[in-house]
This record gives structure tokens, C-alpha cells and sequence, in this order.
């Protein structure tokens, strides 16, 4: 049988820190409450695993992922792009954290070869609207697709649509409240923003799922890209769970949820695969402390096969570890430990998760 091989994972932050390392380090000025330079996240990182010696190239961050990636061969690869590409100095008011990198380092993003970036989320306007202009025009210059955020409510709200050899998958582009994005963030006719849902209900759920059968076509494979939720818990609330179902339930075939720090449960739900949390990628909180016993230094590629009518036949995930801001693979031990834990909080899912040959398996329990 062909089968549909994508790759997923979660928080793509080429910002900040990581920005400070690639070839073209922007302006490192932060307006956080105890750090002050982006820099200072750079020599934690160095502080905790040795020295980085940037300039690094734009593939350093990715590392050994890209590797992974391309013995792969996913037909489709979809990321959540979560930080502002730009030079403005438009912090946004009433945020803790601000992502920014410079638009001359927008090769980092490229090297990874993202066929969908999801903008949808609570770092994209951290430079206000210009920024998210800026941001637009950085990855349109770079070749690169987008949902979930534009210069209006309409290009917010269009999906990326994708040919492959087994037809077309259309990516839709989500962000929660939940995740953090304030209101004021939603595109509308008049601004830009981001494609934003102030609520996870059932009539929310009716409305997307109704879009979704306007602008797809019978044997489409449909994925929801969307971040929602909170950091720093294993546990899925109700309304997340009771709208993953609802989504499926209503033709969607991967829910690729994201926004937590840390890798969540997983759930295959009616043959569907729903990610409630793909954790952290790319990003520069390798020296932070606090919430070790969360491990957010390990990350996970997802690479989802479905049928050509969209069930999961299996669902295979790459475990690396952040050093020096950049993916390695991580040890058995590690990998090992990650596996007992996503085996234990996806189990009142019904789902099981395995380890073989350094790789897990999740699957749906008999």
C-alpha cells in the first residue's frame, strides 16, 4: 500500500539566543524582566553543555535532525513557527517574553525545509503588526508557505494547499487563547493578526470543520496545525479533548497540536492521529532552570504514515536532545525515559508507546 509519510514536530524559535549565533545576529536588546541581552541565553546554554563558537551556520540548530529528515523522505513536512522575523523595535506591551530574529538569518528556517510554517500562535506579533508584516515578507522572499496568520482575516484563514504523488493534503493554521494569544492579536478585515480562537467549543469546532469541507475536496488529507494549552503539565483538559474529537469526528485527519513545552499525550482517536502537545524543537532554553523533571532538553520528531484515506497506520518518533542550541540524538537512556513517560500519560488514551532500534512507536492498544 503507498502510504502518506509527513513530518511534524512542535516549537520552531529561531529567535532571540539562537538568532544571536546564526551569521547575522540582530539586535539582542530584551525587555524581560531579569535578562536584558539575548546573549546571556547563548552563555547559558554554553555554561551548561561547552562552547558553541558562533557564527554557526543556518543548519546548526537543526543538527542531526536534518539528517533524520531526509532518511525519511516525508512527502510533507509541517512546523509550528513560533518566533517574529524582523528588525522592528515595536515590543509588544504587556509580554514577558519577546521572540525576534533577523530577517538576514531566515536561512535557518529554510534548512529545514518546512513545505508549511503555522504562524498562528503567542510569539508571532511580539513586534507588533509591523513585525508580522516583516515576518510575511521574509518568508515569501525565502520561498516559504505559511497559515494561520496574514494581512488580513481572509489570508489568515486560508489553508496551505499541497500536491503529492498521492494527491493533496491542506494544512489549516490555529491558535488557541489558551496558548496566551491576547484577543487583541486576531486578524480581521481591516488588520493583520493571526487566526485566532477565543474558545474551544462546540460551535467553534462546527465552524472550522464546516471551512474545512468549503475549501477541501473528497480524498483530501486534512491536518489541523493548532496551539493551544499550557506549559508544564502532562495532564489534557476536557474542552481540548472533547475538540480533537470534534474535529475528527468532522473530517479532520491529523490534529498536530502544539504550544507546551514539553512533549504531551497521544491519542488515536476513530483511526486519527491527535498530537495534543509535539513539545518544544528549536529553541534557546537550553540553560534556563526549573521544571528539569519535565526533561524540555529532549525533543521528538513525529513522523506520522497514513493511508491515502487519512488512518494512521503507524506513528514513528525520533528522539533527539538540545546541546549547544543544537539537536543530537539522544541517548537510550534518555530515549528510554521519554518513552516510559509519554507511555504512561497517553494510557488512559488507549494508547501504547514502544521503543525499538533507539526510535518509539506509538499505537493504538488492541
Amino acid at each position: 500500500m503507498d502510504l502518506i509519510r509527513l513530518f511534524l514536530c512542535g516549537d520552531v524559535m529561531p529567535g532571540r539566543g539562537v538568532d544571536q549565533i546564526l551569521p547575522h545576529p540582530g539586535d539582542p536588546r530584551l525587555h524581560e524582566h531579569f535578562l536584558r541581552d539575548a546573549r546571556s541565553y547563548v552563555a547559558a546554554a554554553e555554561a551548561r553543555n561547552g562552547p558553541i563558537g558562533s557564527p554557526v551556520g543556518f543548519d546548526w540548530p537543526w543538527g542531526d535532525a536534518l539528517r533524520a529528515l531526509e532518511a525519511a523522505a516525508p512527502d510533507v513536512r509541517v512546523i509550528n513557527l513560533e518566533s517574529s522575523i524582523t528588525r522592528s523595535d515595536d515590543f509588544a506591551p504587556r509580554k514577558g517574553v519577546h521572540y525576534r530574529m533577523n530577517p538576514d538569518n531566515v536561512g535557518c528556517v529554510s534548512a529545514g525545509r518546512p513545505d508549511v510554517c503555522n504562524l498562528a500562535n503567542n510569539h508571532v506579533l511580539d513586534f507588533g503588526r509591523r513585525g508580522l508584516a516583516d515576518t510575511l515578507h521574509a518568508l515569501s522572499l525565502a520561498g516559504l508557505r505559511w497559515v494561520g496568520a496574514g494581512h488580513d482575516a481572509t489570508e489568515a484563514r486560508r489553508p496551505a494547499v499541497l500536491g503529492t504523488s498521492h494527491g493533496r493534503i491542506v494544512v489549516f493554521g490555529f491558535g488557541a487563547a489558551s496558548s496566551g494569544i491576547p484577543a487583541g492579536w486576531a486578524a480581521t478585515s481591516r488588520r493583520s493578526g493571526v487566526n485566532f480562537l477565543p474558545d474551544l467549543s462546540d460551535r467553534r469546532a462546527a465552524e472550522i470543520t464546516g471551512e474545512i469541507r468549503e475549501r477541501t475536496r473528497p480524498g483530501d488529507i486534512v491536518i489541523v496545525s493548532l496551539h493551544w494549552g499550557t506549559n508544564w503539565h502532562y495532564q489534557v483538559e476536557a474542552d481540548q479533548i472533547r475538540f480533537a474529537h470534534l474535529l475528527v469526528d468532522g473530517g479532520v485527519h491529523v490534529v498536530h497540536g502544539h504550544s507546551s513545552h514539553h512533549p504531551r499525550p497521544i491519542e488515536i482517536y476513530h483511526d486519527r492521529l491527535v498530537l495534543y502537545g509535539c513539545g518544544d524543537f528549536i529553541d534557546d532554553y537550553e540553560g534556563i532552570p526549573g521544571y528539569e523533571q519535565y526533561r524540555d532538553d529532549l525533543r521528538l520528531l513525529f513522523f506520522p504514515s497514513l493511508t491515502p484515506s487519512g488512518e494512521l497506520v503507524d506513528l514513528r518518533m525520533l528522539p533527539m536532545q538540545a546541546r549547544r542550541l543544537r539537536l543530537h540524538p539522544a541517548s537510550d537512556v534518555d530515549a528510554a525515559w521519554l518513552c516510559a513517560t509519554l507511555a504512561r500519560v497517553s494510557a488512559c488514551f488507549g494508547t501504547e508507546v514502544s521503543m525499538s532500534n533507539g526510535a518509539l512507536r506509538a499505537r493504538a492498544r488492541a
